[in-house]
């Protein structure tokens, strides 16, 4: 079982809850998801990504993995807008964030 902020994985039972809750998701959701918790606080390429979780070294299409991101962070709650579970590095690629914001003030 991996957990990171409120987010836990069973890869084996291939499972995902944020909190109390199971989080339904779709195979390649529970891959990327998987992908990135399990590298949690590592910076993971668009490249490994689509090697990993796609199985292929060409880009299908470059937007893949922003679709998939975007169906993933409404899935488990995160802001699209102001993420604080998948970050995108720009540049760089996406990382699954140990800790959660810094509250302000």
């Amino acid at each position: 079982m991996l957990e990171v902020q409120e987010i836990r994985v069973d890869p084996e039972a291939r499972r995902a809850w944020r909190g109390d809750d199971e989080v339904v998701l779709s195979r390649k959701e529970f891959d990327l998801v998987h992908a990135l918790i399990s590298r949690a606080g590592e910076v993971v390429t668009r490249d490994e990504l689509m090697r990993d979780v796609w199985g292929t070294t060409f880009w299908t299409s470059s937007k893949t993995i922003d679709v998939h991101l975007g169906w993933v962070r409404r899935k488990l709650g995160d802001d699209t807008r102001h993420p604080h579970l998948i970050t995108t590095i720009r540049g760089q690629g996406l990382r699954f964030e140990t800790q959660g914001p810094v509250a302000q003030g």
